[in-house]
């Protein structure tokens, strides 16, 4: 509805309201307007019955800049209205070169508020976070909860899988790894987690290597979602045998990016993803700076 729809609403209700009816109507629209409440949702009814847990992601941050913070102080908004349990960090924690010296400036002071609320952040590494001892200095930052180069754990009926995609993982060990935990796996909902696409219409397109080795374990054993960064954008897209892929890469730099056939929304915006799991689907959402929902999709339990 526009502010002159609900301008009308407003003086057309003045005759049969009592004066504290009018205070509460003013009070309700200066807290719509309110930045604490400027979160809008696309389809509001879908926040109306409380999800199982809510998670955000976010990805290619650590740059200690203006514009990290600004994503950093839109999640920390997001969660005051819609509480959520965790982050997954998705790769180029540190810029440039994984200096762990770079943590208080990169990551403990734009999520300050977020880390004093007890939210956690599942980290996996980027390629610039191998620069320096090969990342092995993140993996024993204890605010990263990286359980080795890749891990998992467990959420409610989500399964996450952290990888390490980077040029010089021992893929052979790796992806035997990941079949062994997928196929393990009883949980309904399986969510794989990188930092490189494998689906993308930014700067580096698609990866045929991952193509070929990695979708169609997704395939198999009922991957959901693949969440990443590296492109410096965010993009969600369709379902592709049976998996989202969705880049948060906008969380402290920004590339553009186009569309492709695959392509449900694209931006370049400084942005993050949220989730809201239900037991039969997920609800994502991508969220910019001034917490305008620009994007919103459902992934179905396959």
């Amino acid at each position: 509805m526009s502010i002159k729809g609900r301008q009308f609403l407003f003086l057309s209700s003045l005759s049969s309201t009592s004066i504290a009816g009018i205070w509460n109507k003013i009070v309700k629209i200066i807290n719509f307007f309110s930045p604490a409440n400027a979160v809008t949702l696309n389809n509001s009814s879908s926040v109306q019955t409380n999800p199982i847990f809510r998670f955000v992601s976010v990805a290619d941050t650590g740059t200690g800049g203006k514009d990290q913070f600004a994503v950093a102080e839109a999640m920390g908004r997001y969660f005051l209205k819609y509480p959520f349990d965790f982050v997954i960090l998705g790769g180029d924690n540190i810029y440039e070169d994984g200096e762990i010296e770079k943590i208080e400036d990169v990551f403990e002071k734009p999520y300050k508020s977020l880390l004093e609320k007890e939210v956690k952040f599942y980290a996996c590494l980027g390629n610039h976070d191998i620069r320096t001892e090969n990342g092995d200095l993140e993996l024993k930052y204890p605010g990263f909860n990286m359980a080795g180069r890749y891990y998992t754990f467990q959420y409610h009926p989500i399964q996450f899988f952290a990888l390490d995609t980077n040029i010089n993982a021992d893929w052979e060990t790796e992806l035997k790894w990941l079949e062994k935990e997928l196929s393990n796996s009883n949980t309904p909902w399986k969510i794989v987690f990188g930092h490189h696409p494998i689906y993308s219409s930014g700067m580096y397109g698609l990866n045929e290597d991952f193509i070929q080795t990695l979708t169609p374990l997704f395939k198999k054993y009922g991957v959901q979602l693949y969440i990443n960064g590296h492109e410096h954008d965010y993009e969600r897209t369709s379902s592709i045998n049976g998996t989202t892929y969705l880049i948060c890469g906008a969380g402290g730099k920004q590339r553009p990016v186009g569309k492709s056939e695959w392509t449900e929304y694209s931006t370049s915006d400084f942005s993050f993803a949220a989730f809201d799991v239900y037991q039969d689907h997920i609800i994502v959402r991508g969220i910019d700076v001034n917490n305008r929902v620009f994007d919103e999709g459902i992934i179905k339990l396959s």
